[in-house]
C-alpha cells in the first residue's frame, strides 16, 4: 500500500504554480515532491543591478533594436564624441585628434555602395517628412520597409528619392489607416502631387500591396482637435458618417471632404459654429467641396440644422 502510494506520487505531474526556480543552483524544483525538474539552467540575467530606467539604460551593454528606418538597420558602431575616457579623465589633444579621425573613417565606412547611399538619403528624408507630419513609429517602420522593397526591385531607378519616399509614406498611412492626404504629404516635399501619385500607383502594382478605402471617420478627430470642437460634436460627426455609409452616399467621394462636412454639421447642431472656410483649411479641401458635401448630407439624411 505504501509502495503503491509512493509510485503514484512519483508519476504525478507537478502543477505549474508549484514549480520554483532556484537561482543559486540553477534548477527548477517542485514544491510538492521536491523533485528537480530541470537543472544546469543558464542564468541569462545581467550581473549588474539597476533601480531606475535611466540607470538600466546606462549600464546596459547592448545597442538599440534593429530598425528599417536606418540604412544599415542600426547595426553600425558609433564612436562617442565625448572628450573623456571611460574613467572620466580628459583626453590628451593628440588622442582627441586620433578619435576624431577614427570617427570620420567610421562614418565613411558605413556607406560604401550606391544602394547604401540611396538608402541613407531616403531614410533622412523619411525622418524629416515623418516629423513634419507627426507620424507614429509604426508608420515610419512600414514606410521604410516599403521603400526597401522598391529599391530591391529597382523601382527607384530613374525616379526622385523624394517622390518614392513620399509615396511609401502615403502607402503606409493607407495600410495603417492614418488620416493623411496626398496634398498634405506633397506640401512638405519638393515633388508635386502628380509625381507622388504616379509613384504610389507604381508601388501598389509592382509590390502587390492591397490598401483599403480611406474611412472618413478617421479624419474627424484630427479636424475637430485643430478646431477645438467638443467630443460630443465629434461623436455626432462620426454618427452622421456612419449613417451616410449605410445608405451608400460615401462611395466615390473624397473622405476628407465628407469628414469636413460632417464636422461642420455637427458643430452647427451643438452650437459650436465654425465657418466653412476654417474647416476646409484644416481638412485640406476647398470650400466648394465642404459646401457640396454639406448639402448632400443634410438633404439625403434629413438633418434639420439650425438657421445660420
Amino acid at each position: 500500500m505504501i509502495e503503491e502510494k509512493k509510485r503514484r506520487e512519483e508519476t504525478m505531474e507537478c502543477p505549474e504554480d508549484q514549480i520554483i526556480y532556484d537561482h543559486e543552483r540553477g534548477e527548477y524544483v517542485c514544491l510538492l515532491t521536491g523533485e528537480v525538474i530541470e537543472d544546469r539552467i543558464i542564468d541569462e540575467r545581467p550581473e549588474w543591478r539597476a533601480f531606475t530606467p535611466e540607470e538600466r539604460e546606462r549600464r546596459a551593454r547592448t545597442g538599440g533594436p534593429l530598425t528599417s528606418t536606418v540604412h544599415d538597420r542600426g547595426l553600425s558602431t558609433a564612436i562617442d564624441i565625448s572628450s573623456k575616457d571611460a574613467t572620466g579623465k580628459r583626453l590628451e589633444p593628440r588622442k582627441r585628434l586620433e578619435i576624431r579621425r577614427l570617427r570620420r573613417i567610421q562614418a565613411r565606412s558605413r556607406i560604401q555602395s550606391s544602394i547604401e547611399r540611396n538608402l541613407a538619403q531616403a531614410m533622412n528624408e523619411l525622418d524629416r517628412l515623418a516629423d513634419q507630419l507627426y507620424l507614429p513609429r509604426n508608420v515610419r517602420e512600414e514606410a521604410a520597409r516599403i521603400y526597401r522593397l522598391a529599391v530591391e526591385k529597382g523601382l527607384v531607378r530613374g525616379r526622385s528619392i523624394e517622390s518614392v519616399i513620399a509615396a511609401a509614406i502615403y502607402t503606409a498611412c493607407r495600410e495603417l489607416r492614418i488620416p493623411r492626404t496626398l496634398d498634405e504629404i506633397a506640401r512638405y516635399t519638393k515633388s508635386n502631387r502628380k509625381d507622388i501619385a504616379r509613384c504610389y500607383r507604381l508601388l501598389l502594382k509592382e509590390l502587390d500591396i492591397k490598401v483599403q478605402t480611406s474611412d472618413p471617420v478617421n479624419f474627424v478627430p484630427r479636424i475637430a482637435y485643430v478646431l477645438g470642437i467638443s467630443p460630443a460634436a465629434m461623436k455626432t460627426a462620426a454618427e452622421i458618417l456612419h449613417k451616410a455609409r449605410e445608405i451608400g452616399i460615401t462611395a466615390g467621394k473624397d473622405p476628407a471632404g465628407l469628414a469636413a462636412a460632417a464636422v461642420y454639421i455637427a458643430a452647427l447642431l451643438h452650437g459650436e459654429r465654425r465657418t466653412q472656410k476654417e474647416i476646409a483649411h484644416v481638412a485640406g479641401v476647398t470650400e466648394v467641396t465642404v459646401r457640396n458635401r454639406y448639402k448632400e448630407l443634410v438633404k439625403l439624411l434629413g438633418i434639420d440644422v439650425p438657421q445660420q
